[in-house]
């Protein structure tokens, strides 16, 4: 007996240090969804021990010492919750109450492999998103034009790039891809506006071209929107404002609470927006969506998501006019020399999505979806310069059907104290194109001559495999390796096409590989390195590919960022970077003339810096400030600027925050003048300007005013350089562009309702 006494004896003081050292485990859900919450921060204190929440919301602990005696669980926009560990059961769940986002819930640690994730999170709970094109700026440093009154995908300016409408930068919703490939106005042509803006719960974003999951396109960076699983409320919303401006939007849930408590949530949202716009010649511009989503738990392991949408859009355009007709008083500021311009475009998707969780916690991803497309555009860029008595009008349209599967498996393990966190994936996408074309045309319908006709059939498919392994609470490697396989084949319908040897299937393949590598080292609880290198591309048009034979079809972007987070305060965060591109030679399709154009190899140096402060719990400011240096590596020095390159670029605001009471924010968007052309010699001018939101919010009702050019001040949305003619007159080599807004107030009224 006194032996079994003292062999109890013995072993009672090391009791606590076994039952520590056994994994920990547990699920973090939200109050008010009853869904489980991604990306909270779980901190095991003294020995600061960290993990993030997974898309389950589960996190796990190993070898947990004895030292360990408190469990802290923060995430932005939520209450925190502090435990002593010896309440805390294996397994056990824990429910987060949202609260008013706060800055000094931010925790900065290494096992974070996006250092973008505390501003974005920070942003989209603090700022107010009034549309999509609000959502796109959130992102640091990315600006955007439009020059179609709102019908067409935005023009995208990031890291010293010109985009275009998207070739540079990978715009996703909810894992499906939005960027379309060989589309008939641009490579990646990226049109978002059949997100309503109400439905977007958060966007993930990075810059760069490090991160192995994504592929084409993904070369400034990419960004991902994600809309809510669940709604809080359902809400009615009306707007109307000047310019004969007005929009109708109302979302509701469509089960009850009992049946989020049993983790099933469906919703439905839908707008109708009309707008004759700011322009001496109404624009007649009109849009609807319709948006509807299912989130639901099928069995204890296994969620389905599926979504549907639609969109309709319409337009007239005043479109891009001469700086010289302007000076000159032949057009007025906001007028047009072609009232043919406009369009007409639909999308309607649909999107699927399977997650399963195995008995060792490992996450199983499968995705299909598939999206009908149809785009019709009437656009007259040079007027009269190459047919002189009908003019240079001309027609773009195309229909397409999308489909596409996205499958992903995630595993984590130890080598022995050495956290391993395994992302294999794969993606196939195939896009079939009929009626692509380019017309030479009078008076919107009526054909002159046809320049490019033909139908497109892209396949597409990729594998990656990204390892994550986390040495310490401070040193973090992540590795990834991308393979991209692309088949090519274009029905030439046009027996006189320059670019190719008559009608008939022309038909090629290409390939790329693509690594990345990571690392983030966390210096101190309030400051992260990290420094990143990797190589992306984009694809090229169809019709390029089966055109030229002897150059890269498949351009290798190679990227370098060394950056910091870092938190001086608790209530100031800092994101800084410092970053490198090269961009090797390629050729691209021109969609509005149908030719293939040489660009050769280019070269940008840049750094970007983002400050989020909060001074007060009701009073948030941002700034960000971002510089790039870009110049081809071909050309002889003087000319060899990038045309269009953003060079300066900076926005900012405060907002004031209240969630019964008054809110809102001021807001200024500035662009500093940027080289229009290789030398320089015509420069596209920058503009400073700023907007207001002023809301008066109760539980039930919203009030509120939007204000866009505050000051009324006359600026150029988008400048290219361009010859045009006017009707008996000579060519003429300058700007030309579309005028931003004037000042445009916009009243709205929401009413919130279960």
């Amino acid at each position: 007996m006194k032996k079994h006494l003292l062999i109890l004896f013995l072993f009672l003081p090391f009791t606590p240090l076994f039952a520590q050292q056994k994994d920990l485990s547990g699920k973090v859900t939200d109050s008010a969804s009853h869904l489980p919450v991604n990306g909270v921060t779980v901190v095991l204190s003294p020995s600061n021990q960290t993990d993030i929440t997974d898309e389950n919301g589960r996190f796990l602990f190993k070898k947990i010492p004895s030292s360990a005696k408190m469990i802290t669980i923060s995430g932005i926009g939520y209450q925190k919750i502090v435990l002593p560990l010896r309440t805390f059961f294996n397994g056990q769940v824990l429910t987060l109450v949202p609260k008013q986002t706060q800055l000094s819930d931010v925790v900065i640690t290494a096992n974070s492999t996006n250092p973008y994730k505390m501003i974005s999170e920070s942003d989209i709970k603090m700022r107010n998103i009034s549309n999509s094109q609000e959502v796109l700026r959130i992102v640091p440093g990315l600006f955007i034009g439009q020059h179609q009154g709102g019908g067409k995908a935005e023009q995208i300016f990031l890291r010293g790039f010109d985009n275009d409408h998207g070739t540079d930068i990978s715009l996703n919703v909810d894992g499906m891809p939005i960027n379309l490939v060989s589309h008939a106005h641009g490579q990646g042509y990226a049109d978002s506006h059949f997100i309503i803006p109400e439905t977007i719960s958060g966007t993930t974003y990075k810059k760069g071209p490090y991160d192995a999951e994504k592929g084409d396109f993904a070369t400034t960076g990419f960004v991902d929107f994600h809309t809510s699983n669940a709604i809080s409320n359902n809400t009615f919303k009306v707007e109307g404002g000047q310019f004969n401006t007005y929009r109708i939007m109302g979302m509701m849930n469509l089960l009850t609470e009992k049946a989020k408590t049993k983790g099933h949530s469906w919703y439905a949202a839908s707008e109708y927006r009309y707008s004759d716009s700011y322009f001496v010649d109404p624009q007649h511009f009109k849009r609807f969506n319709f948006f509807t989503k299912y989130h639901g738990q099928l069995s204890k392991n296994t969620w389905l998501t599926a979504s549907a949408s639609t969109m309709y859009s319409k337009w007239d355009a005043s479109g891009q006019i001469p700086e010289s007709a302007v000076d000159a008083g032949v057009v007025p500021y906001y007028g047009a020399l072609d009232p043919n311009e406009g369009g007409v475009t639909s999308r309607t998707n649909v999107n699927a999505q399977l997650l399963t969780t195995l008995a060792n916690h490992d996450i199983i991803k499968n995705q299909l979806y598939y999206s009908k497309y149809k785009f019709d555009l009437h656009t007259n860029f040079t007027f009269f310069l190459v047919d002189t008595l009908n003019g240079d009008e001309i027609r773009q349209r195309e229909s397409r059907n999308l489909y596409g599967y996205k499958g992903s498996y995630q595993h984590e393990s130890y080598l022995g104290n050495i956290k391993v966190s395994t992302d294999f994936g794969i993606n196939a996408r195939l896009d079939l194109t009929t009626g692509s074309e380019l017309s030479h045309t009078i008076n919107r319908y009526t054909l002159l001559n046809p320049v490019k006709l033909g139908d497109v059939r892209e396949f597409s498919a990729g594998a990656y495999l990204s390892e994550t392994l986390r040495f310490s609470e401070k040193f973090t490697i992540n590795a990834g390796l991308r393979f991209d396989q692309f088949y090519y084949q274009y029905n030439n319908k046009l027996e006189g096409d320059s670019t190719l040897n008559g009608a008939g299937i022309y038909k090629a393949n290409n390939n790329t590989v693509s690594p990345k590598i990571n690392f983030y080292y966390q210096a101190s609880a309030k400051t992260q390195f990290y420094a990143s290198l990797g190589k992306g591309f984009h694809s090229n048009d169809a019709r390029v590919v089966v055109a030229e034979t002897g150059y890269k079809k498949l351009p290798a972007l190679y990227g370098a960022d060394l950056g910091t987070v870092f938190k001086p305060v608790k209530n100031l965060i800092i994101n800084a970077a410092v970053w490198y591109s090269y961009l090797q030679k390629e050729y691209v399709y021109s969609g509005d003339g149908g030719t293939v154009d040489f660009s050769g190899r280019t070269q940008r140096i840049g750094f970007d810096l983002s400050t989020r402060y909060q001074p007060f719990s009701k009073l948030y400011f941002d700034v960000d400030v971002n510089y790039a240096h870009g110049r081809s590596m071909d050309d002889p020095k003087g000319e060899n600027y990038i045309p269009l390159a953003p060079v300066w670029s900076s926005t900012g605001g405060l907002t004031y925050i209240l969630k019964s009471g008054f809110n809102g924010s001021l807001r200024y968007r500035y662009l500093a003048h940027r080289p229009a052309n290789e030398d320089n010699s015509l420069v596209a001018k920058g503009y400073f300007i700023n907007d207001l939101v002023f809301n008066y919010t109760k539980p039930r009702y919203e009030v509120g005013l939007t204000v866009s050019n505050l000051f009324n001040v006359k600026w150029k949305e988008t400048q290219f350089e361009t010859t045009t003619r006017l009707r008996g007159e000579s060519p003429v080599d300058g700007i030309a562009f579309t005028p931003g807004t004037k000042f445009a107030s916009l009243f709205h009224l929401s009413y919130f309702f279960k």
